[in-house]
């Protein structure tokens, strides 16, 4: 896509499905902590754990950070990219942002992170929904059913569980 205004051609006769017809992206990991811990790793932490080589706007040595109501990624320049706004703030139970990296929020879709205790430690769930708010919803979710494993991934690991 060259700009924020152009559109992919399509060669398909096949209808697209509805952007409200397109599930929400669940993921579940349990990671060996508490649920304040978990929710500190997650939140306080994302720098040391997210993927920015692979997923960010700035690329390696950027830095990305929850602060007040905003994530964001700094560039080594001192560029800001704001990835969401966090509308609802639980701690350490949960948040949910309208989320939107390298766009803007014209174009947002919806992410909760919610932690619960289980036997082994904290239950970390993603639901990542909202679809019609993206740009192109059908090609915004099958890019994020690819790269959320490896983030969150990258969390258990950053956490001291076994990443898979």
């Amino acid at each position: 896509m060259d700009s924020l205004f152009s559109h992919p051609e399509s060669d398909s006769t096949e209808p697209r499905p509805d952007a409200d017809q397109l599930e929400p992206l669940i993921f579940t990991i349990v990671v060996p902590a508490t649920i304040q811990h978990a929710f500190m790793g997650f939140t306080d932490h994302p720098h040391l754990w997210w993927p920015l080589e692979e997923h960010s706007v700035y690329g390696a040595g950027s830095h990305v950070e929850f602060e007040e109501n905003l994530i964001l990624e700094t560039s080594e320049a001192g560029e800001t990219s704001v990835w969401g706004t966090i509308d609802d703030w639980q701690p350490p139970l949960s948040f949910h942002a309208s989320w939107y990296p390298a766009s803007t929020p014209l174009w947002s879709t919806e992410l909760r992170v919610a932690f619960r205790a289980v036997d082994d430690g904290t239950e970390v769930r993603l639901v990542h929904e909202g679809w019609e708010g993206a740009e192109d919803p059908a090609a915004t979710r099958a890019s994020y059913a690819e790269g959320w494993p490896g983030v969150l991934a990258n969390y258990s690991r950053f956490m001291g569980g076994a990443g898979a």
